[in-house]
């Protein structure tokens, strides 16, 4: 590293430490989604490969959950993978699927995360599902960060799920499909949703600096505020992270009002 680079690097901490000095913990989000995109486009600007890209990413959100605890979040959602990228070419979708399994496990074995899974457990590989499984039994006693993972994920796929384990649950009670229909309401569509029981994301971050919602969370985000970041998810800093807090803080939130 040269001393340019040093300097920068220098100047970064001490900004960063000027921001979270005047954070006002009052103001931050309780819930914060992540859409952690950029990682094959970093893994080409770095001339790696595209595995190595997302490994990359993998290793930082150990790192970001840590900006989180300091800053008293409660809950964080990460979208590892979607629906969607389950139809990515082979050569690239095995390495990542064993990249999230290790990651899972990872956060499990830190001890200070309580890990939930969001997503049809069904379309995943059994490696994976057992991986999933494991984290959310051996961390459901912790009383740290709910960390939900959005492995096989889509926002529309969730409504779905979320209608079909309505109907069911209906049925298995001896509900009439006619007492259904005049039942259905915002909360008990939101009872059966993968984050039911949980307060909405306050604040979604996308990294890369694409700006649109690729479907995650449809129905949680109806309130949330957005917060979009040049950076691909590989290269998020801890300024980054407390740019977007700093961000949210200085919105009024008016939920449709």
């Amino acid at each position: 590293m040269n001393l340019r680079d040093k300097l920068r690097g220098l100047l970064v901490r001490l900004y960063a430490r000027r921001v979270e000095g005047h954070l006002d913990h009052a103001q931050v989000p309780k819930h914060i989604g992540v859409i952690m995109d950029g990682n094959r486009r970093w893994a080409k600007a770095a001339g790696s490969t595209t595995a190595q890209g997302h490994q990359a990413g993998a290793d930082k959100i150990e790192e970001f959950l840590g900006w989180c605890a300091e800053t008293d979040v409660e809950v964080v959602t990460l979208w590892l993978m979607s629906t969607d990228n389950l139809n990515r070419p082979k050569e690239e979708l095995v390495p990542l699927l064993g990249i999230i399994a290790d990651t899972v496990r990872s956060l499990a074995a830190d001890g200070r995360w309580r890990v939930h899974h969001v997503g049809a457990l069904d379309l995943l590989p059994a490696h994976v599902q057992t991986a999933l499984k494991g984290a959310e039994e051996t961390t459901a006693h912790i009383d740290g960060i709910l960390v939900n993972v959005a492995v096989g994920y889509g926002g529309r796929q969730e409504i779905a799920d979320a209608v079909r384990s309505m109907i069911l649950d209906a049925h298995d009670k001896g509900t009439s499909m006619e007492e259904l229909a005049e039942s259905v309401d915002v909360d008990l569509i939101g009872r059966h949703l993968y984050t039911s029981d949980q307060p909405d994301p306050d604040l979604v971050i996308r990294t890369s600096g694409e700006q649109r919602l690729s479907g995650f969370m449809l129905w949680q985000t109806a309130h949330s505020e957005y917060y979009f970041c040049e950076v691909f998810w590989p290269a998020f800093r801890k300024v980054d992270f407390l740019r977007a807090l700093r961000d949210y803080a200085a919105r009024h939130r008016r939920y449709g009002g």
